[in-house]
């Protein structure tokens, strides 16, 4: 391999579930495909303990003439961590390095300034994350890729579930699923299903047992059978192949110790159910309006066919203000369960958004309840709070929502934050919930949406305990995970881990505390040392200290939690305790990144990624991995097109990984059309203005207006940097950028924020961002312009067009030949695109959404001569006479 195509790759946080590695190639016949020839991909899955250890491994031979790009894909849950990616190469390793991720940011920034590549590590799926690592390989190597991770498998639904993407797009020789579980408790139940496998695979493929402690699933299917019909030859193996499996209860509590570190499992059964009080506090402004408020009421007619006659209950609905079904909390009998299912269905969506006032209705009605003793004394109470956007009535700043919440609920009960769609702060929401003992949820907006709301529903219908405590004999423990729960819910599990004081002990004690329905309970798990000792003798199954690693891995996750809502010193110390057991369990969490390089080289040269989140950004994807040949994509999970600046356009293509840009050269004065679709009857116009420079052929030219409109609506909104004017029929409105306000009817939001941007959004399915540009006024050359950005635009039709419209919809490209250019920093390509053949350039595009001063770069290839080529037609197709 010649220098320039060692590889120097850098991968950082990635959340995982379960994975397959398969580089990525159309389905064509089996052996070799673009000269590549992949022939062997394995996925090893040993478990013991519940603590999964994962290795996936895709073995490949370049018989082209030439070097070639491989590319490694694997979907990986995102509770996991990370633990290794070695990459073999004709016989030499590559070995991953975890480092701190202010370390590896240095390398990657350099990288970066040298032409180096990355991967991508992208939120894919409910579940998953994506994670992808190219790589040039010589005529006639071989290369090999091996990703290893770690995961604690939590028992939901009275069963552990291990998950894994298949998808190897192609027939491969040696396919290969192989999984080993040991559990010291013992087997009571192990199943393998897919969503792919037909009764033939079923029959000869698969193979599953278990005996005692130990359980083996093997999936091995020939090439026929990987077939999609007897003479083709693309691969059937494409969805989902979980594993399921769970233990013998015999006892409610297991203790087990290695090596001076314990795991103490704790799941009762048989127990009667606590009786509960829940409020559904339920989000009905207009974003909720059409298939969210159905779905809604679907969930809710389900939930409460479940309701016991011992439940208490109340609904709570929040738009701009508060309306509640009853006075106080209500008993779950016949009589108003049919009432409630009334009312659920006439809910009715639209206004704005009240989450504070709806919270607080809510908790304060459980407070009440409670202290006037309207509830029976051992039940418990529930918080159920479900939203699709952001407050914008009432309070509406995040933080002192928080305030307002936690001093109303005082630690008292939980509350369950359900965030439906992506349009909402999911930050605030899942850390409103954490400091009040619950959790937060993603409600996706799929057609099963009504079903998963369901089901969450079903995991805390059930608690079996409250005010759980796990206590040990004093002084014989150190550094203790979370010991105590608000709740415990039937099909669940508590786990706890620590460190014992001395390892020589000849007996272990441990209890566990908590309310029942009828009385107070505690559950006593003495073990024998030696009786451990020899229960765990059987250890072909157990990888190194995988106690230690355990209490490991739950002890960083649970820092990672509190760290959500710590501030100051107390963040600073729970930042420095996760990053230590970072680096020496050689974990790749939020905190570190791996980096993998040349043995010999005294100078790594890396690139480097952040884990996907579940907050306002969580539609970006960051590159994770470097190698010296190739680009940088850095594309998000949903296209976000739009046109900033110069002006200059940018086209997100997230089933390639990539982004394409190009600028429009236009005269001062010019309108635009940038997007017209004659079905839905939207159209946006946008008229080009230059700076005050006096020379034409150096001046910059920008958007100064935008006209946006709905002709099915009769609405109009004309857009300049000085105020915005909406026209609703004949009635018309105006406001200034000081404004902060909402505009909303059926079918439509408008919202300016002060001095940064405006959001319209037509409906469920189209939306759009116009940020404000200003500068100083006195400014020499510069004037004061508009950015436009389309972040959803799904329910547009396919007959939309524009100089953004025409890229709403998949189109085919590819990019080949990567070689320096006239700019060192700057790679030439050639680009296959709509019959045309292009020379592009590796370049970069600033994003102006979250900051309008320094903006967020995202890479792109580099069309010229104003798209040429790209766009259909020529710019000057584009022009309108007006901006309506």
């Amino acid at each position: 391999m010649a220098p320039a195509q060692w590889p120097c790759l850098i991968l950082a946080l990635l959340s995982c579930l379960a994975a397959s590695g398969f580089p990525r190639s159309p389905s064509r016949p089996l052996g070799v495909v673009d000269g590549i020839e992949v022939y062997s991909t394995k996925i090893s899955c040993k478990v013991t303990s519940r603590f999964a250890h994962n290795v996936v491994t895709t073995r490949a031979v370049n018989r082209a003439d030439t070097a070639k790009e491989v590319s490694f894909d694997v979907e990986l849950p995102k509770t996991a961590f990370i633990t290794n990616f070695t990459l073999t190469i004709d016989g030499v390793t590559y070995p991953g390095n975890v480092k701190e991720k202010e370390v590896a940011k240095k390398q990657y920034e350099k990288a970066v300034s040298q032409g180096k590549t990355a991967g991508l590590v992208k939120a894919s799926g409910r579940k998953l994350e994506k994670f992808t690592v190219s790589v040039n390989v010589a005529a006639g190597s071989k290369v090999s890729f091996e990703l290893t991770y770690e995961e604690l498998l939590k028992r939901h639904k009275g069963k552990y579930e291990m998950y894994l993407k298949v998808q190897p797009k192609q027939l491969i020789k040696h396919f290969e699923i192989e999984a080993d579980i040991f559990e010291p408790q013992g087997i009571s139940m192990l199943d393998a299903e897919a969503s792919f496998i037909t009764n033939d695979l079923l029959g000869s493929a698969l193979t599953k047992s278990f005996s005692r402690k130990k359980g083996h699933v093997s999936f091995k299917p020939s090439l026929d059978q990987q077939r999609s019909c007897p003479t083709c030859t693309d691969s059937l193996l494409k969805g989902d192949f979980t594993i399921t499996y769970d233990v013998n209860r015999e006892s409610p509590a297991n203790v087990q110790i290695v090596n001076g570190y314990f795991v103490h499992f704790f799941a009762p059964q048989g127990l009667p159910v606590v009786s509960k009080n829940v409020v559904f506090v339920i989000d009905v402004s207009g974003s909720m309006h059409g298939r969210k408020i159905k779905q809604t009421k679907d969930a809710l007619l389900k939930i409460l066919e479940d309701m016991k006659e011992d439940d208490y209950l109340n609904f709570i609905l929040f738009s701009g203000d508060v309306t509640t079904w009853k006075g106080n909390l209500v008993q779950a009998t016949p009589e108003s369960i049919q009432q409630a299912r009334e009312f659920v269905m006439n809910m009715n969506a639209g206004g704005m958004t009240n989450i504070n006032d709806g919270l607080l209705r809510g908790i304060s009605m459980l407070n009440t309840a409670r202290e006037v003793k309207a509830v029976p004394e051992r039940s418990t109470s529930i918080v159920i709070m479900l939203t699709d956007g952001d407050a914008n009535a009432g309070e509406s700043r995040p933080k002192k929502i928080q305030e307002n919440v936690r001093n109303a609920i005082r630690g008292k009960f939980p509350l369950y934050n359900l965030g439906f769609g992506n349009n909402l702060n999911y930050n605030f929401l899942e850390s409103m919930a954490l400091e009040n003992h619950g959790l937060a949820r993603r409600i996706y907006e799929d057609s099963d949406a009504n079903l998963q709301l369901q089901g969450f529903y079903e995991e805390v219908a059930n608690p079996l305990l409250t005010g759980v405590e796990v206590e040990y004999p004093e002084n014989t423990i150190l550094d203790l995970t979370q010991n105590t729960y608000q709740h415990f819910y039937d099909g669940s599990e508590i786990v706890v881990a620590g460190r014992l004081v001395d390892k020589d002990l000849n007996s272990f004690k441990a209890d566990v505390k908590g309310h029942g329905a009828v009385n107070d309970l505690t559950f006593t798990e003495e073990v024998d040392m030696k009786e451990m000792e020899k229960a765990l003798r059987e250890r072909e199954y157990i990888f190194g200290n995988y106690i230690e690693r355990l209490w490991a891995y739950l002890t960083i996750e649970q820092l990672l939690e509190k760290r959500k809502n710590a501030h100051g010193e107390e963040k600073k110390n729970l930042t420095a305790q996760a990053l230590d057991l970072s680096l020496k369990y050689h974990f790749v969490t939020p905190l570190t990144s791996m980096v993998v390089t040349k043995p010999e080289d005294s100078e790594e040269q890396t690139a480097i990624a952040d884990k996907p989140g579940e907050g306002p950004t969580d539609a970006e994807v960051i590159p994770s991995m470097a190698y010296l040949t190739g680009y940088q994509p850095q594309p998000p999970q949903t296209p976000c097109h739009h046109v900033d600046g110069d002006p200059h356009f940018l086209i997100q293509i997230p089933e390639k990984g990539d982004a394409i840009c190009f600028n429009i050269d236009g005269d001062p004065g010019t309108v635009l059309r940038l997007i017209q679709d004659p079905v839905t009857g939207l159209t946006v116009n946008g008229q080009v203005i230059g700076d005050k420079s006096p020379d034409s052929k150096t001046r910059k030219t920008y958007f100064g207006k935008l006209g946006i409109a709905n002709a099915q609506m009769d609405f109009r909104i004309e857009v300049r940097p000085d105020k915005i004017t909406l026209w609703n029929g004949a009635a018309q409105s105006t406001f200034s950028w000081l404004d902060t306000v909402t505009v909303a009817q059926d079918g439509l939001s408008v919202r300016i924020n002060r001095k940064k941007n405006m959001v319209v959004s037509f409906g469920d399915g189209v939306t759009f961002v116009v940020v404000l540009h200003q500068v100083w006024k006195k400014h020499p050359v510069h004037q004061d312009f508009l950015g436009f950005y389309v972040v959803d635009s799904h329910r547009m039709s396919a007959q939309t067009h524009g100089l953004l419209g025409q890229f709403f919809h998949p189109f085919e490209f590819k990019v080949s030949d990567v070689h320096p250019g006239s700019d060192p920093t700057k790679p030439d390509a050639t680009m296959v695109v709509k019959n045309h053949r292009l020379t592009v350039t590796r370049g970069s595009q600033k994003d102006y959404r979250k900051d309008v001063s320094s903006g967020t770069k995202v890479a792109c290839w580099f069309v010229h001569n104003n798209g040429q080529g790209l766009i259909d037609g020529v710019p000057s197709d584009y022009i309108v006479p007006d901006l309506f």
